[in-house]
């Protein structure tokens, strides 16, 4: 199902943060959101996950209003990986991402078999199996943004919403769970992540959401949206386009646009 937004305006206190975005995220594709900071990156992602009402406006999934799902059935369609996610108190990995499950589980039900392979596979995905048996209390930075990720992908969502999953990992890390998202994409699941940097975004993502002070500059398939004058405007920097050795076009920034 399409997830989409239409002449979406959210405010945050007093302030204006999103205005007039329209954009149609497509199952089966990744989408990166970029902007400078500030440009209301994670808000969008926050009000696609039904987390943050509209001042105008409206978030549909498929044709669906988000906001007259219940949220336990939403929960089952739609994974968010909030950019400061942490743990709040010290629990086993493997009991952690199995809360992942909750949405599809009645109260007080033990874990079924199809719960344990969703585990499984979500551990294999985000390669955490080896810390599973470990407390969260032993985990790196790193390792906690893996099994974060883990926890939201054992709930086997048709839609993952993350906000810079990127930041806290290593390139090896990096590398890996971009790949792993458009392997899941490649399923089927529609998958939209907040990045900063251009030359990953041009790696990993089928479209690009360009904003900046909250309007959208640009979207559309990732060779057009991160060409050189959207990203002038967005970002005021100059790029170079080079082919990588799969022939995909990376822009790499090459200074500030001169005035």
């Amino acid at each position: 199902m399409e997830l989409s937004v239409s002449d979406l305006a959210v405010s945050l206190g007093n302030r204006r943060v999103l205005s007039g975005v329209t954009a149609a995220f497509q199952p089966g594709r990744v989408t990166a959101i970029l902007g400078p900071n500030g440009s209301g990156k994670s808000t969008l992602v926050k009000t696609l996950a039904g987390l943050l009402d509209a001042d105008a406006g409206h978030v549909k999934l498929g044709t669906r209003h988000i906001a007259r799902i219940e949220p336990r059935e939403r929960a089952r369609l739609i994974g968010y990986l909030p950019q400061d996610a942490t743990v709040h108190w010290n629990m086993n990995v493997r009991d952690l991402v199995a809360l992942g499950r909750l949405p599809h589980r009645s109260p007080f039900a033990g874990t079924s078999q199809a719960d344990a392979m969703a585990i499984g596979a979500a551990l294999g995905a985000t390669d955490t199996h080896p810390l599973a048996d470990r407390g969260t209390d032993q985990l790196s930075g790193g390792e906690r943004a893996r099994v974060l990720l883990a926890r939201v992908l054992a709930g086997e969502p048709q839609w993952l919403l993350a906000d810079e999953p990127l930041a806290s990992l290593d390139p090896v890390h990096q590398l890996g769970l971009l790949d792993q998202l458009r392997a899941l994409a490649a399923t089927g699941m529609g998958v939209v992540i907040v990045l900063h940097d251009l030359i990953q975004a041009a790696r990993a993502a089928d479209d690009v959401l360009l904003l900046k002070q909250g309007e959208v500059v640009a979207f559309g398939p990732a060779v057009e949206a991160l060409a050189h004058q959207p990203l002038r405007e967005a970002f005021g920097v100059e790029v170079m386009i080079v082919p990588d050795e799969q022939g995909r076009l990376l822009p790499v920034p090459i200074g500030r646009t001169k005035l």
